[in-house]
């Protein structure tokens, strides 16, 4: 089983985007979101994912992933997933030594910017950038899957 240690920040002003080397935009949807898991469908280009994430809050969490047809992705999104889909643009930046990802949302999520970083340990130090502010990890507001439920324009 796989275990994704995460950390999640909101991002003060837009000096990441000097270091941007690759960019995706991505559609993803819920097809269900109970108070112990999310189990979710994204696109992103020509790929497509079902993904099992475990809900507890916190830096670490269970997640396994699966590959599907992006048609069979896109048919989950348009007639099973609660609707308005998470839209965002996911933008890799590299800092010193370590690879950050910043979501750009759309849609009912528009103005919402968050920076994560992938750790191979809860422990492991990080490397804020400047343009790095509050550290979110712990707030579920911020979890995709609850942004799906309650959009960043309805706070």
């Amino acid at each position: 089983m796989a275990t994704e240690i995460e950390r999640k920040y909101l991002v003060r002003d837009d000096s990441w985007r000097e270091h941007v080397h690759h960019q995706v935009r991505y559609e993803q949807g819920y097809l269900a979101n109970t108070e112990h898991c999310s189990v979710r469908v994204r696109v992103g280009g020509d790929r497509a994912h079902l993904n099992i994430k475990s809900r507890t809050a916190g830096a670490s969490r269970l997640e396994l992933e699966y590959p599907v047809p992006v048609e069979d992705a896109r048919t989950m999104l348009r007639e099973l997933c609660r609707q308005p889909i998470i839209e965002k643009i996911r933008y890799r930046v590299r800092h010193q030594s370590q690879e950050w990802e910043v979501d750009v949302f759309e849609g009912d999520n528009a103005g919402l910017v968050v920076a994560e970083i992938e750790l191979d340990d809860e422990a492991a130090p990080v490397s804020l950038p400047p343009w790095a502010g509050e550290e979110v990890t712990d707030d579920v507001r911020y979890y995709n899957s609850s942004l799906a439920v309650t959009p960043f324009n309805r706070w």
